[in-house]
């Protein structure tokens, strides 16, 4: 069988996965207020459900599934016995063709990096007709911890360069290993205690919101909100102590940017950009160098596209994002317009500094 790790940044539906508290989301916050970590999860869940739900079809016809993680901690692979998955969409949707013999097969989720515990859940694909049970064993995963395997197959998504002709705007091309980079960004995530309470941070700042929403404050040029000289374009020096502040870093619209995600923790990272155009071009071990541009893939790395606007860059796992491992990227254009940004819609919420606004 073909397998796909799901990252816990997928936004897509219809089999959604999740891990499993038995804890209210008010006394998971009161948790990460006090400055405690979260507990191991209970479960993983397909659809709300361990081990119960059942997918139909009929044989010899393809079926789309877009498989969501919903939960807050875990990434997870995803599997269906004696079945090959064609990946068509990287967050993540997969083509199943029912061509096996006419059966019930056994779909399988196991967590990613948490060992010693590895946590398992299932669901049935039933052919139509079938009178037979899923046979055994079950199709294994990779090892927990084997983050090779996880790399490796990311790095054999590429992009299609036949489908589609390249558009000519260069940022709209297939060509951006060509662009020239106008700013590098090497962004290091880290675990640190604030005030005596545990927080994240990123180049030695632990994001917290300001009372005003960003982007009342950008759009509204409202002072004494945000800096964009808070946190810098590398990390502080070593042994530099984190601190709490509002991370934003200013772009111009159009801009190309390199951005590194250094992680020096022993903690596997799983990061989401919101709103702006990427290429993920590469992975590697150790601190990244200049040298290290050699590895990129510079032809057909999947991409992304932008708009202007204030967005937002975190953490996927849900307790770092919470307490701190995020900033904004704010993307500057001197021209508002319409076909570029949307004005602040009627119905929107003023408050902070924004609260006598029109």
């Amino acid at each position: 069988q073909t397998q796909v790790d799901v990252p816990s940044t997928c936004t897509t539906k219809d089999v959604p996965s999740n891990v499993l508290r038995q804890s209210s989301q008010a006394v998971l916050r009161r948790l990460l207020d006090a400055g405690t970590s979260l507990p191991y999860p209970d479960a993983l869940l397909i659809n709300g459900q361990q081990d119960a739900v059942v997918f139909i079809g009929e044989a010899g016809k393809t079926y789309k599934f877009s498989v969501s993680n919903v939960g807050l901690s875990t990434s997870f692979n995803f599997r269906i016995q004696a079945h090959a998955l064609k990946l068509i969409e990287v967050e993540v949707t997969v083509l199943v063709t029912l061509s096996a013999p006419i059966s019930d097969y056994t779909i399988v989720a196991s967590s990613r990096f948490t060992d010693p515990i590895v946590l398992t859940t299932t669901a049935t694909l039933r052919y139509s007709g079938s009178n037979s049970k899923a046979p055994i064993p079950l199709p294994s995963g990779p090892a927990t911890n084997d983050v090779e395997w996880s790399i490796k197959q990311a790095r054999t998504i590429r992009l299609n360069l036949t489908a589609n002709a390249a558009r000519p705007n260069p940022q709209g091309s297939f060509h951006y290993g060509t662009i020239p980079i106008l700013r590098t960004l090497v962004l290091a995530n880290s675990k640190a205690i604030i005030n005596g309470k545990l927080r994240y941070a990123v180049n030695g700042i632990s994001h917290i919101n300001p009372n005003t929403p960003l982007k009342l404050a950008d759009w509204f040029n409202i002072p004494g909100v945000f800096d964009l000289n808070t946190i810098k374009d590398v990390p502080p020096p070593p042994g530099t102590p984190a601190k709490l502040g509002t991370s934003v870093i200013g772009f111009t619209f159009h801009d190309f940017a390199e951005i590194i995600f250094q992680n020096n923790e022993n903690y596997i990272q799983s990061w989401h950009m919101d709103g702006s155009s990427f290429y993920v071009v590469g992975y590697g071990n150790g601190l990244w160098t200049p040298n290290s541009r050699k590895t990129y893939n510079l032809v057909d790395g999947i991409t992304r596209h932008s708009v202007p606007g204030m967005w937002n860059l975190r953490f996927a796992i849900w307790e770092r994002w919470y307490l701190g491992q995020e900033l904004y990227l704010r993307v500057w254009n001197n021209e508002q317009s319409i076909y570029t940004e949307t004005v602040v819609p009627p119905n929107a919420l003023f408050c902070g500094k924004a609260k006598h606004l029109p």
